[in-house]
Formats: structure tokens, C-alpha cells, sequence
């Protein structure tokens, strides 16, 4: 499900202001998409997740509010509020709030 509200470039916003939670789903809000990469809030309500999958570039997550265990190579770790991790490319990772979370991706292509 993704979020209608925008972003205006070159105004400033409270990113974890913007995207809300929703009862029993994941909410995604792109604020920026190019052929060099994407820039995709998203909120988690508690028991959601995006299940083990591949991408060929590197991912950037950073948790804005909460908690996520995400696992990277059959490896899980709990990422909270305030960190970043890297997923590395063409490498198995997925996502589980056992509590809600928000969090920003930023993915940057190769050529």
C-alpha cells in the first residue's frame, strides 16, 4: 500500500512524520525514484514484513521509529531506531517487525 501524501523538493519534512502506520499492513511512500536508484519510506505495523528475496544492488535501510529483525544470509539481527545497516547485494535478506517500525531505503543502481 502506498501513501499519497508528497514530498515537495527543496522543503524540508519530518521523515518519520511521513508515512503513518496502518492496522495489519505495510505502507510504502516513494520520495524519489530515478534510473540511478530510489529513495522509498516504509512503515511496518507489528507482525508484518517483506519475506527473504534478492536484489542485485545495495540497499540502505535506516530505522527511523522501532524495531526490525532483519536477516541478511540466514543471519537475523535486530536493527532499532537510529541505526543503519547495509544489504548487501544478490545476497537472500528479508524483514519482521515484532513491533512496528518506519524505516528510509535507498537503493543506488550500478550502470
Amino acid at each position: 500500500m502506498e501513501s499519497e501524501q508528497q514530498v515537495t523538493k527543496g522543503k524540508s519534512f519530518v521523515l518519520k512524520e511521513h508515512v503513518n502506520y496502518a492496522i495489519g499492513s505495510v505502507v510504502s511512500k516513494t520520495l524519489l525514484k530515478k534510473d540511478t536508484g530510489n529513495i522509498t519510506l516504509f512503515s511496518f505495523d507489528a507482525g508484518q514484513g517483506l519475506s527473504e528475496h534478492t536484489s542485485p544492488y545495495d540497499a540502505v535501510v535506516y530505522i527511523l521509529d522501532g524495531e526490525a529483525e532483519i536477516t541478511i544470509g540466514g543471519n537475523p539481527q535486530i536493527v532499532t531506531s537510529g541505526e543503519m545497516l547495509v544489504m548487501p547485494a544478490d545476497i537472500p535478506h528479508g524483514l519482521h517487525a515484532h513491533e512496528a517500525f518506519k524505516m528510509l531505503l535507498i537503493m543506488i543502481r550500478d550502470k
